[in-house]
């Protein structure tokens, strides 16, 4: 179902993230579209429209390339235990952006971690005590050499009864053909559109199968 610029958005209206300048968010909309930015607004609208359906209170959410924080202060200012995740280069402006906008107005503190994909995923995300209830992802898969280091993080962080949400815009062959790995390992379902943006929003959850591996 579309959704129309118009609506109200809430919290969002009051945070400020860097990017190459301090900004409201509302104003990031003027941005092209093709920006991780206005991606990840179409999945903080979501979140906040659809709070009662994907109520983040007390839940453990991690957001795989986040940026500049928008989704993962989102989530912590909707009440969930938020791990925000990137590159190391890129850890002290969102750091920067997720404590300026959680600090005494989120029921738990984020925490921002280091997440190059593919790599180290064990150590740093150790199988047996890491458990996310939702994976939160804004604009990650486009013209990259990562892809295949993507679907690996995807697969590694993904539990049974874990629930992704994916802000995408389909592109090129390339993309193309990783959604069709990506429905190797995940059920893949379009829970809203915005066809003025051109972006889908998907939910995806792990195949019934304890045992799907990644394809050759």
């Amino acid at each position: 179902m579309g959704q129309s610029s118009g609506h109200r958005w809430l919290c969002i209206r009051q945070i400020q993230v860097v990017e190459a300048t301090m900004l409201q968010a509302h104003k990031i909309l003027a941005l092209t579209e093709t920006t991780q930015a206005t991606h990840a607004l179409v999945l903080c609208y979501f979140l906040e429209t659809n709070s009662k359906q994907y109520n983040l209170v007390d839940k453990n959410v991690i957001e795989i390339g986040a940026g500049t924080g928008l989704v993962s202060i989102v989530a912590s200012l909707l009440g969930a235990f938020v791990t925000a995740t990137d590159l190391p280069e890129l850890l002290g402006n969102l750091r920067h952006n997720v404590l300026r906008n959680t600090k005494l107005k989120s029921k738990h503190q984020p925490c921002v971690k280091e997440l190059s994909w593919g790599i180290d995923l064990e150590k740093n995300f150790p199988r047996s005590s890491c458990h996310f209830d939702y994976i939160m992802a804004a604009d990650v898969v486009y013209h990259h050499p990562f892809l295949d280091e993507l679907l690996l993080t995807f697969d590694h962080l993904c539990k049974n009864d874990t629930v992704i949400l994916w802000a995408m815009k389909f592109r090129l062959e390339k993309e193309n053909k990783f959604v069709d790995r990506f429905q190797t390992l995940f059920d893949l379902e379009m829970i809203s559109n915005f066809p003025s943006l051109n972006i889908t929003l998907y939910k995806a959850m792990r195949k019934d199968s304890m045992k799907a591996s990644l394809p050759n």
